[in-house]
């Protein structure tokens, strides 16, 4: 069984930061690439920020420059950081892992259940 679970979204005023974490747990043999992405109301899913096991980072357009994606390896822990915060980032943020876990020979995404950002103007 393997888990993720977000944490740290919140209400913030505009220009301001929220910090989100996103633990994997379970028998975990070791985590390829890490992702955040998020979901508004009546919008399809997008991808924010992508890390590999390596640290290469990728960010979408629209938040390249104001957020950072960052993980803890001996963890199994990925954040985001949120700096510069609009109402358009307004969304939930699911956390997505792509890993090998015991009894399974081949890599599987598993993902989290989503933690609620509000940006207010």
């Amino acid at each position: 069984q393997v888990q993720l679970v977000e944490s740290g979204g919140g209400f913030v005023q505009a220009g301001g930061s929220l910090r989100l974490s996103c633990a994997a747990s379970g028998s975990i043999l070791s985590i390829n690439a890490m992702m955040w992405y998020r979901q508004a109301p009546g919008k399809q899913r997008e991808l924010v920020a992508h890390i590999t096991g390596g640290g290469r980072t990728n960010y979408a357009d629209s938040v390249t420059g104001r957020f950072t994606i960052a993980r803890d390896n001996g963890k199994n822990t990925v954040y985001l950081q949120m700096n510069s915060l609009k109402p358009e980032d307004t969304a939930v943020y699911y956390c997505n892992a792509i890993l090998t876990s015991q009894g399974s020979d081949s890599l599987r995404g598993y993902w989290g259940r989503g933690t609620q950002v509000t940006v207010s103007s």
